[in-house]
């Protein structure tokens, strides 16, 4: 039942997700809210976090429902503008039964977790780093390595009840399983944010993610030089 849950609450958003590489949009925080229907399921409240603290980045999502909750964060540095993923923790609760899960930086190495590869793949996006053929690997909640294929779809302008944006879709498959995909619009100005998505399966919509709510803090002054 817990692995359940954690398919459901986090199925628009994380089982889909890169592997690191170069790019060049830089990260910036911001605090977001998101409203997720799954057909068959009440619908759910998504709180996402991406905030800047003694020199890494974490990503974070916590998510609820009537009998059950979840959230998982990751923490990433930017090394010669490269993310290198170097925490991850999660957890779930589904009526009463509780698991938990953490990937330390060793089993980082070769893949990031998905919190810290859902930032890496808006910013391959943005930057149109990859425009054919595009594969993404990365760790599942359970440090197991996943393939996934990926494409960019197009870049417009997009507004929502909380403002404009510009936004990049992307359109994301598991291979050999033509009948699943997922679409996401990401925000161009905050790689990581999502502004909706939507996940099809055998010719229907099964899941559907409206951005409800933005928070973000200006930008920092410029640093003064020393004499």
């Amino acid at each position: 039942m817990p692995r359940r849950l954690a398919r459901l609450a986090w199925l628009a958003l994380l089982p889909w997700l890169a592997a690191p590489a170069p790019a060049d949009t830089p990260p910036r925080p911001f605090e977001a809210r998101y409203h997720l229907e799954v057909a068959g399921w009440p619908d759910a409240e998504i709180r996402h976090r991406l905030s800047e603290r003694a020199g890494h980045w974490q990503s974070e999502m916590r998510a609820s429902l009537p009998g059950a909750s979840g959230h998982e964060w990751g923490r990433f540095r930017l090394e010669d503008d490269r993310l290198r993923a170097l925490h991850y923790a999660a957890g779930y609760s589904l009526l009463g039964i509780r698991r938990a899960y953490a990937l330390d930086r060793e089993a980082l190495a070769p893949l990031p977790d998905r919190q810290s590869a859902l930032v890496a793949l808006a910013r391959r996006a943005i930057d149109g780093a990859c425009r054919r053929d595009c594969r993404l690997r990365y760790r599942d909640h359970r440090g197991r390595e996943e393939t996934l294929s990926y494409r960019l779809l197009a870049r417009e302008p997009l507004r929502l009840p909380v403002g404009r944006f510009e936004a990049v879709r992307v359109a994301l498959s598991e291979p050999g399983e033509d009948d699943r995909r997922l679409e996401l619009a990401f925000d161009a100005g905050h790689p990581g944010l999502l502004l909706g998505l939507e996940y099809h399966r055998d010719g229907e919509r099964r899941s559907r993610l409206t951005l409800t709510g933005l928070s973000t803090p200006p930008p920092l002054p410029p640093r003064r030089q020393t004499p």
